[in-house]
């Protein structure tokens, strides 16, 4: 483990918190396995970090280079016209200026 680092910077307090902010319930054994989860994968993530790579390492794609020969050229973005915008107008529920009326969510102030 590196230097530095707390051993389980998702704290039983910070989780239900991120659990509040997301709105969601759990039950106290689900919790702390998820907590126990995002904790084990922050630590993997760390490992990973601390490895050190070469800044003239090539970039590979499983092991093979990906060079630019076999990279494939970006395409120029199109805008094309459409017959299916009233046929998909048509479908929905509610429709105002060809805009889909959609239903306000209910929601609470975060603190």
């Amino acid at each position: 483990m590196s230097e530095g680092f707390i051993r389980e910077p998702i704290t039983g307090l910070i989780f239900q918190h991120l659990v509040q902010l997301a709105a969601i319930e759990l039950q106290a054994e689900e919790a702390e396995y998820l907590r126990r989860e995002l904790n084990a994968q922050l630590t993997s993530i760390r490992d990973l970090e601390a490895i050190q790579i070469p800044d003239d390492l090539p970039i590979t794609s499983h092991g093979v280079p990906y060079g630019p020969q076999i990279r494939p050229e970006l395409r120029e973005d199109e805008v094309l016209a459409s017959d299916l915008a009233d046929q998909i107008l048509a479908q929905a529920p509610e429709v105002v200026d060809r805009y889909i009326v959609v239903p306000d969510l209910p929601r609470t102030e975060l603190e």
